[in-house]
Protein backbone atom coordinates (compact mmCIF):
# COMPACT_ATOMS: atom_id res chain seq x y z
CA UNK A 1 0.00 0.00 0.00
CA UNK A 2 1.12 3.34 -0.97
CA UNK A 3 1.65 6.04 1.85
CA UNK A 4 0.88 10.05 1.01
CA UNK A 5 3.71 12.11 0.06
CA UNK A 6 3.37 15.47 1.64
CA UNK A 7 4.02 14.40 4.87
CA UNK A 8 7.62 14.41 6.42
CA UNK A 9 9.05 11.86 9.16
CA UNK A 10 7.16 13.83 11.97
CA UNK A 11 3.46 13.26 10.02
CA UNK A 12 4.10 17.14 9.32
CA UNK A 13 2.77 18.76 5.87
CA UNK A 14 6.26 18.80 3.99
CA UNK A 15 6.39 19.77 0.40
CA UNK A 16 7.87 16.34 -1.69
CA UNK A 17 11.38 16.47 -2.11
CA UNK A 18 12.30 16.06 -5.92
CA UNK A 19 15.69 16.73 -5.58
CA UNK A 20 17.11 13.04 -6.57
CA UNK A 21 14.62 12.21 -9.49
CA UNK A 22 15.44 12.86 -12.79
CA UNK A 23 14.20 15.19 -15.71
CA UNK A 24 11.59 13.70 -18.06
CA UNK A 25 9.16 15.36 -20.29
CA UNK A 26 5.87 15.12 -18.04
CA UNK A 27 2.08 15.51 -19.52
CA UNK A 28 -0.85 15.43 -17.78
CA UNK A 29 -4.75 15.74 -19.36
CA UNK A 30 -7.69 17.19 -17.59
CA UNK A 31 -11.10 17.18 -18.60
CA UNK A 32 -13.63 19.26 -16.64
CA UNK A 33 -17.77 18.46 -17.97
CA UNK A 34 -20.73 20.96 -17.58
CA UNK A 35 -24.04 20.65 -17.30
CA UNK A 36 -26.07 24.20 -18.31
CA UNK A 37 -29.92 24.23 -18.55
CA UNK A 38 -31.43 25.06 -21.99
CA UNK A 39 -32.38 28.62 -21.65
CA UNK A 40 -28.37 28.83 -21.04
CA UNK A 41 -27.70 26.81 -24.30
CA UNK A 42 -29.83 28.58 -26.20
CA UNK A 43 -29.16 31.73 -25.28
CA UNK A 44 -24.98 31.36 -25.80
CA UNK A 45 -25.43 29.41 -29.28
CA UNK A 46 -28.05 32.81 -30.07
CA UNK A 47 -25.08 35.11 -29.18
CA UNK A 48 -22.92 32.65 -30.68
CA UNK A 49 -21.19 32.29 -27.12
CA UNK A 50 -20.24 36.04 -26.68
CA UNK A 51 -21.60 38.46 -23.60
CA UNK A 52 -21.45 41.85 -22.99
CA UNK A 53 -18.10 40.81 -21.05
CA UNK A 54 -16.65 39.38 -24.07
CA UNK A 55 -16.42 35.75 -25.83
CA UNK A 56 -17.47 33.13 -23.15
CA UNK A 57 -14.86 30.05 -24.06
CA UNK A 58 -12.14 32.55 -25.41
CA UNK A 59 -12.21 34.09 -21.94
CA UNK A 60 -12.47 30.71 -19.58
CA UNK A 61 -9.61 29.38 -22.16
CA UNK A 62 -7.51 32.37 -21.02
CA UNK A 63 -8.28 32.08 -17.30
CA UNK A 64 -7.56 28.12 -17.80
CA UNK A 65 -4.36 29.00 -19.17
CA UNK A 66 -3.88 31.54 -16.00
CA UNK A 67 -4.87 29.09 -13.07
CA UNK A 68 -2.77 26.21 -14.68
CA UNK A 69 0.44 29.14 -14.41
CA UNK A 70 -0.85 29.41 -10.57
CA UNK A 71 -1.39 26.30 -9.36
CA UNK A 72 1.45 26.47 -6.80
CA UNK A 73 0.03 29.60 -5.01
CA UNK A 74 -3.19 28.06 -4.61
CA UNK A 75 -2.08 24.46 -3.91
CA UNK A 76 0.24 24.85 -0.81
CA UNK A 77 2.58 21.76 -1.29
CA UNK A 78 2.56 22.26 -5.26
CA UNK A 79 5.75 22.92 -6.28
CA UNK A 80 6.36 25.88 -8.96
CA UNK A 81 6.60 25.21 -11.87
CA UNK A 82 7.06 27.08 -15.04
CA UNK A 83 4.84 25.22 -17.84
CA UNK A 84 6.30 24.43 -21.29
CA UNK A 85 3.23 24.58 -23.06
CA UNK A 86 -0.42 24.54 -21.61
CA UNK A 87 -3.41 24.18 -23.88
CA UNK A 88 -6.99 24.75 -22.62
CA UNK A 89 -10.02 23.39 -25.57
CA UNK A 90 -13.84 23.92 -24.89
CA UNK A 91 -16.53 22.24 -26.98
CA UNK A 92 -20.18 21.16 -26.81
CA UNK A 93 -20.87 17.31 -26.45
CA UNK A 94 -23.78 15.70 -28.12
CA UNK A 95 -25.48 15.66 -24.41
CA UNK A 96 -25.25 19.73 -24.99
CA UNK A 97 -22.94 19.85 -21.95
CA UNK A 98 -19.69 21.64 -22.07
CA UNK A 99 -16.30 19.68 -22.00
CA UNK A 100 -13.20 21.16 -20.98
CA UNK A 101 -9.95 19.56 -21.62
CA UNK A 102 -6.67 20.48 -20.41
CA UNK A 103 -3.43 19.78 -21.58
CA UNK A 104 -0.02 20.93 -19.65
CA UNK A 105 3.30 19.86 -20.18
CA UNK A 106 6.75 20.73 -18.93
CA UNK A 107 9.95 18.81 -18.61
CA UNK A 108 11.13 18.71 -15.39
CA UNK A 109 11.28 16.57 -12.09
CA UNK A 110 7.60 16.81 -11.17
CA UNK A 111 4.61 16.38 -12.66
CA UNK A 112 1.95 18.65 -14.50
CA UNK A 113 -1.38 17.29 -13.24
CA UNK A 114 -2.42 19.76 -10.68
CA UNK A 115 -1.43 21.92 -13.46
CA UNK A 116 -3.96 20.30 -15.78
CA UNK A 117 -6.66 19.87 -13.19
CA UNK A 118 -6.37 23.41 -12.02
CA UNK A 119 -6.35 24.89 -15.56
CA UNK A 120 -9.60 22.90 -16.22
CA UNK A 121 -11.60 23.84 -12.97
CA UNK A 122 -10.66 27.87 -13.53
CA UNK A 123 -12.00 27.85 -16.64
CA UNK A 124 -14.96 25.72 -15.47
CA UNK A 125 -15.55 28.00 -12.97
CA UNK A 126 -14.84 31.53 -15.18
CA UNK A 127 -17.79 29.05 -17.50
CA UNK A 128 -19.83 29.28 -14.23
CA UNK A 129 -19.15 33.13 -13.05
CA UNK A 130 -20.34 34.07 -17.19
CA UNK A 131 -23.41 32.75 -17.11
CA UNK A 132 -24.91 32.72 -13.37
CA UNK A 133 -26.58 35.73 -14.39
CA UNK A 134 -29.25 33.46 -16.57
CA UNK A 135 -29.28 30.61 -14.03
CA UNK A 136 -27.58 29.10 -11.27
CA UNK A 137 -28.51 26.09 -11.99
CA UNK A 138 -25.21 25.35 -13.49
CA UNK A 139 -23.51 21.89 -12.57
CA UNK A 140 -19.94 21.85 -12.64
CA UNK A 141 -20.50 18.12 -12.14
CA UNK A 142 -16.84 16.42 -13.61
CA UNK A 143 -13.12 17.26 -12.89
CA UNK A 144 -10.62 14.43 -13.41
CA UNK A 145 -7.57 13.49 -14.45
CA UNK A 146 -7.62 11.91 -18.15
CA UNK A 147 -4.02 10.62 -18.40
CA UNK A 148 -0.68 11.76 -17.55
CA UNK A 149 2.81 10.55 -18.59
CA UNK A 150 6.21 11.13 -17.88
CA UNK A 151 6.82 10.06 -14.32
CA UNK A 152 7.17 7.25 -12.30
CA UNK A 153 3.73 6.02 -12.81
CA UNK A 154 2.04 6.77 -16.10
CA UNK A 155 -1.94 6.90 -15.65
CA UNK A 156 -4.73 6.65 -18.59
CA UNK A 157 -8.56 6.98 -17.89
CA UNK A 158 -9.91 3.64 -19.32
Amino acid sequence: MSEFTHLNNNNEPAIVDIGSKKITNRKAVAQAVISIPKNVLDALQRDDFKTKKGSVFQIAIIAGIMGAKKTSELIPLCHPIGLDNCNVHIELNDSNEIVIECTASIEAKTGVEMEALTGASVAALTIYDMCKALSHDILIREIKLIEKTGGKNDFKRP
